[in-house]
This record gives structure tokens, C-alpha cells and sequence, in this order.
């Protein structure tokens, strides 16, 4: 009974190793894209949000507040460059998502993901800047898709949001933005409780303000049937080989 526990351990490991692989695969692979939005308001006072590059000729994707009577928006990417202004192309209407366009070429791009395939429970990395630390990165999941009275739809993410967060990317496991943070509860006894606009609505805004996006299409997982290009499969039965050596010892 006792190599019980020591099974259960062998089993995990490759599951959490596989989950923090993925969290650092798209961290490195997605923070270049990733950038401060500066804003001068109106009325004097300035703003920092988060947004990330949806084109390499410098469209980008924030939340609608972080923009919204602005008198001035410049950006900083994560190496310390710092754009020309940036003008407001679009803003949603239903949802909270903005688009600004800055002039550039060969800009580092995220990807987006299909949202209508996103599920409760699936694990989810955030890239944002809370609290104008740039290129932080947070984990969580989809704790659940809910419908407003009025048909939108928002994700419910268990991924800390702080101020200056507002426009970070949300990122599914295979590195694909199919979200965008943009709210969270406060108050006492409210503990992670954060909202995102689905992806969709997003490739909707571009699509009509004449920046066409599309979704990746997803890719085929592996077949079951293929231990050698499995890595949990194979893991399996090296913890079976290890558990009837140590069974054979008693």
C-alpha cells in the first residue's frame, strides 16, 4: 500500500511538468507582443493599460476604457521602444475592446483562437502590465462562460487582473488569444473573481473597421495510438515497469 502514494507521484508529474512548460513556451513566445498602452486623457490625467499586436504592420488590440477620451496614446514594447502616437481605429460598442493603429512593419504578432471552443475549466497564461509592471505573467482558468440579459457573452478567468491589466491578452494552451482582460470584482471577500471579452468580438471589430483577422485553425492533437509520439503514454508504462520491480523486491 505503501508505493500507492509513490505511483500517484510518478503519474502527476508529467502533467505539471507539461503545464508549466506550456505557461513558459507561451510566455517566451508571445511577450514581445505584448505592450504598455500610454495615455494622455482629456481632462490631464494619464492611464497606462496593457494591449498586444494583432498585425505586423502595428494594429493593436486594448480594452475600450484604456482609450477612451484620450488625447494622446503612445506604446511600449516590452524592450523599451516607444512608438510614435497611436490612433484609434475602432471601439466596440456591446463589448469593451478598442483597436489602435500605430505606423511600423515586421511587428512581433500574437495569434488568436477560435473563442466559441473555449470551456469551463481549461487552463489559461495572461501576459498584461499590472501595475506598470510590463510583461508580467499570470496563470488561472476559464471559471466560466457567462451570457449577459442582453446575448453578450464574457469569460469568467480565475487569472489574477490588477489596474493597468486592462487590454492583456488571455492566452489558451496552445498559445492562442482567445480572450482579453478587462474587469474584475474588488471588494472584501472577493477573491479572484475577473472578466475577458471573448476573441471573437474582436476579429468582429477588426473585420469591420477594414483589418480582416482570422482565427488559427487548431491543431490535430496526437493520435492515442501512438505511444512513441505520446510522452504521457510513454511515462505510463515506465512508472508500471518501476512499480513491478519494486512490487518484486517485497
Amino acid at each position: 500500500m505503501r508505493l500507492l502514494p509513490l505511483l500517484l507521484l510518478l503519474l502527476c508529474l508529467p502533467a505539471a511538468a507539461s503545464a508549466q512548460n506550456n505557461h513558459v513556451l507561451i510566455a517566451e513566445q508571445n511577450a514581445p507582443a505584448v505592450v504598455a498602452v500610454n495615455v494622455a486623457k482629456n481632462d490631464g490625467s494619464t492611464f497606462t493599460g496593457t494591449g498586444f499586436v494583432v498585425t505586423p504592420d502595428g494594429l493593436i488590440a486594448t480594452s475600450r476604457h484604456v482609450a477612451e477620451n484620450a488625447l494622446y496614446i503612445n506604446i511600449t514594447f516590452n524592450n523599451g521602444a516607444v512608438s510614435g502616437e497611436a490612433r484609434t481605429v475602432a471601439a466596440a460598442g456591446n463589448v469593451d475592446l478598442a483597436l489602435l493603429k500605430i505606423q511600423a512593419r515586421d511587428l512581433p504578432c500574437v495569434k488568436l483562437g477560435n473563442s466559441d471552443q473555449v470551456l469551463p475549466g481549461q487552463t489559461i497564461t495572461v501576459i498584461g502590465n499590472p501595475r506598470r509592471l510590463q510583461n508580467t505573467i499570470s496563470s488561472g482558468l476559464i471559471s466560466q462562460v457567462r451570457k449577459k440579459a442582453d446575448g453578450v457573452i464574457w469569460h469568467q478567468i480565475s487569472a489574477p487582473i490588477s489596474p493597468s491589466s486592462s487590454g492583456s491578452p488571455v492566452f489558451n494552451s496552445r498559445g492562442q488569444v482567445i480572450s482579453v482582460a478587462f474587469a474584475s470584482y474588488k471588494g472584501e471577500g472577493n477573491q479572484n473573481l475577473n472578466f475577458s471579452v471573448p476573441s471573437n468580438y474582436l476579429i468582429e471589430l477588426a473585420s469591420a473597421a477594414g483589418y480582416p483577422l482570422t482565427p488559427e485553425a487548431d491543431t490535430p492533437a496526437p493520435a492515442v495510438n501512438e505511444p512513441t509520439k505520446n510522452p504521457f503514454v510513454a511515462h505510463i508504462q515506465k512508472s508500471w515497469e518501476i512499480l513491478k520491480r519494486l512490487l518484486s523486491r517485497q
